[in-house]
């Protein structure tokens, strides 16, 4: 009689690909400290003097953030933390590159690498304390109230450059809550669908091809399109606004399935947009400039032509790091919102496709997190964090090239400021946590105690 395991499942360990995110790390390093020394080539003619720093100090934030992710999420997915690596190390360069033309102001790369250290730090705290992504679904309704707080506060801060996106705290400087306000959003829009999508999925009648949705279910978009409305009016934030309520539909369609949510989305955002974008002077001002961007202004035209000037000047393959005239975009939002001009014109059509490739995989990662995430709140969860990150780039992106009007977001990662870097990184970490969770392999089942019992035994 055999006394093996006679168990016929058996468990196939998965690799954890963290040799390939190893890898990649490496290159995502190299890759921003070979562009450091060129910009430094082209602006001074000599490599600049704080390289070896600088290459050594990102390779520092990456290999621990890469051990941290080794230990307590080992079985994330491998690409997330290369790309966003790589994107805030050329944020880093593309700072430091328009710091060197004086009329921009103040040095910034020295904070921007400040704050993306601190972001570091949390990543590693949310892997740390968040050892299972469920238990934020237990805080649906205390993530509603505090982002309603965050999103409420800089209504008592005066407006800077005509919008109340900051607050400014002694001894620290200005945040930007609506940053924080994406992420904490998308845990209270999870944790409610969950319980409210069979609700929300019923439809009364079929209409051109569409199934509406019954009229007592409309209750909590029509709430969530007033509260973006609000936030339109009072802060003049349209990047927030926007953000906000296209989160809700987004996430709203995946839990539901049902186009009519899409649509009505669409609708209501168009109506919002036209009513607020005639009343209201600064976002009045935003569009005209969006309409009419050859229009002159203090002598010259608008932000919005001279993105598009640098953008066409760039070409295909760009003027080189360090060479372009970006600098010249009116205003102080060079090293922010208008960045990826500085992209355009210096690494041209092709690094900036590029670099929007970057965002591409990052958001497709996040969603093939979304489709393994075994659990429906996992699901929600990371399609809502995935959406937001690409409702961002979209409205960033779109409002530089000109396709929408301009929002007043910063770029992710690539941009300047310290609330966005460290929000995002935040936001990197919960996704990994998610889908560490969903890639762990399944515990090999326990030998059954019955199964020598159950064996056929041969008698002579």
């Amino acid at each position: 009689m055999s006394s093996s395991n006679t168990t016929t499942i058996t468990s196939v360990g998965a690799p954890n690909r963290r040799n390939t995110e190893l890898a990649l790390l490496v290159f995502a390093v190299a890759i921003p400290v070979y562009a450091f020394a060129d910009a430094g080539l082209a602006k001074h003619g000599s490599v600049p003097a704080g390289l070896a720093e600088y290459g050594l100090g990102l390779g520092l934030l990456a290999g621990i953030a890469h051990l941290l992710v080794r230990k307590f999420a080992p079985y994330s997915d491998p690409l997330m933390l290369p790309i966003a690596t790589l994107l805030n190390g050329l944020g880093l360069v593309l700072i430091w590159r328009l710091d060197q033309e004086p009329r921009l102001g103040a040095p910034m790369a020295p904070n921007q690498l400040m704050w993306s250290a601190l972001g570091l730090v949390l990543f590693g705290l949310v892997l740390f304390f968040l050892k299972d992504h469920r238990v934020l679904q237990r805080y649906t309704y205390i993530s509603m109230v505090l982002a309603l707080v965050l999103l409420i506060l800089p209504v008592f801060f005066p407006p800077v450059y005509g919008a109340r996106i900051w607050i400014r705290l002694p001894g620290i400087g200005s945040l930007q809550p609506g940053e924080f306000a994406k992420i904490i959003i998308a845990v209270f829009f999870a944790g409610y669908l969950m319980v409210k999508r069979d609700a929300l999925a019923l439809a009364s009648r079929r209409f051109m091809g569409l199934y509406l949705p019954r009229g007592r279910d409309l209750g909590p978009i029509l709430v969530i399109w007033a509260i973006s409305l609000l936030i339109l009016v009072f802060e003049t934030d349209l990047g927030t606004s926007l953000l906000f309520f296209g989160l809700f539909v987004i996430m709203l369609y995946v839990a539901t399935e049902r186009t009519s949510w899409i649509v009505f989305g669409l609708l209501l955002s168009g109506a919002g947009a036209f009513v607020v974008g005639s009343t209201e002077a600064h976002v009045k001002v935003r569009v005209t400039d969006w309409l009419h961007p050859l229009a002159l202004q203090n002598g010259g035209v608008t932000e919005t032509a001279q993105a598009m000037y640098a953008f066409g000047s760039g070409g295909l393959f760009g003027s080189g790091l360090g060479q372009g005239y970006s600098r010249l975009i009116g205003g102080i939002a060079s090293k922010s919102d208008y960045i990826l001009a500085t992209v355009g014109e210096e690494l041209g059509l092709a690094g900036l496709m590029a670099v929007l490739l970057l965002y591409a995989l990052l958001i497709e990662r996040g969603i093939r997190t979304a489709l393994a995430a075994r659990d429906p709140f996992g699901k929600l969860l990371a399609i809502g964090l995935s959406g937001g990150f690409a409702l961002q780039v979209f409205v960033v992106a779109g409002g530089v090239t000109g396709l929408i009007p301009l929002t007043g977001m910063t770029m992710p990662f690539l941009a300047q400021g310290g609330s966005s870097v460290i929000a995002n990184w935040a936001l990197i970490a919960i996704l990994l946590r998610i889908s560490d969770t969903a890639r762990r392999p399944a515990p090999s089942p326990a030998p059954s105690p019955d199964a020598e019992a159950t064996q056929v035994v041969r008698s002579q």
